[in-house]
């Protein structure tokens, strides 16, 4: 059986960079091509769409924006979504910024939240961390995530279980617990360590075009 390729955060941060000084390719396109692989994946496990519903969880940074992307091009397929910002627009820059200008002049509403909310969907897209968070995560992120956890809703998560370090597998104070994880480009090493394989659930990689 072939070795699976894995890269640490630091590895994964490099080929971004990489990708985006070097060879010229632009974040957004990048963000653009993450957002809707997950949008895909979500597609894929909802089956048939009629009448279905997503509920997409985003934080502030780049992983939100892919959040974004995805509830895009699922609410263009013709998905009832719900967007969820856990912060202020006003904290959105970049990338993001722009995918959540994008996101509503498609006629979506982000919504802000600041606690645990009931969720009316067949399907959670968890965009909240990615693979730079560090130290233990705070409030009000973390009630959210223990409350997400306890709805009997599938989860799939955008490049990396929101909580999960994804260099030691170990979660920083509480993580997502999903059923399908979206990684982009390769997988992560704390996908195999410690509570990695629990959180990240069945692993799909998906090329995104940063190598």
């Amino acid at each position: 059986m072939a070795k699976i390729k894995t890269v640490s955060v630091k590895e994964m941060q490099e080929l971004d960079r990489k990708a985006i000084e070097e060879r010229g390719v632009p974040s957004i396109a990048l963000m653009e091509n993450a957002g809707k692989a997950v949008s895909e994946i979500a597609l894929r496990e909802l089956k048939d769409i009629k009448d279905k519903k997503v509920a997409v969880f985003c934080g502030c940074g780049n992983n939100g924006g892919d959040g974004f992307v995805a509830a895009k091009h699922l609410f263009n397929k013709g998905v009832k979504v719900d967007v969820y910002l856990i912060g202020k627009r006003t904290d959105l820059k970049n990338d993001p910024k722009i995918n959540a200008y994008l996101l509503e002049d498609a006629g979506v509403k982000i919504c802000e939240i600041s606690r645990p909310l009931s969720v009316d969907s067949d399907l959670i897209i968890d965009a909240i961390f990615g693979i730079g968070l560090k130290g233990e995560v705070r409030n009000p992120a973390k009630d959210i995530i223990i409350d997400l956890n306890k709805k009997s809703i599938p989860i799939i998560s955008a490049d990396v279980p929101s909580g999960l370090d994804a260099d030691t597998g170990k979660d920083l104070g509480v993580s997502i617990k999903a059923d399908i994880t979206v990684t982009m480009q390769f997988p992560k090493k704390g996908f195999y360590k410690n509570k990695g394989p629990e959180y990240a659930g069945k692993i799909i990689v998906v090329d995104i075009g940063i190598t």
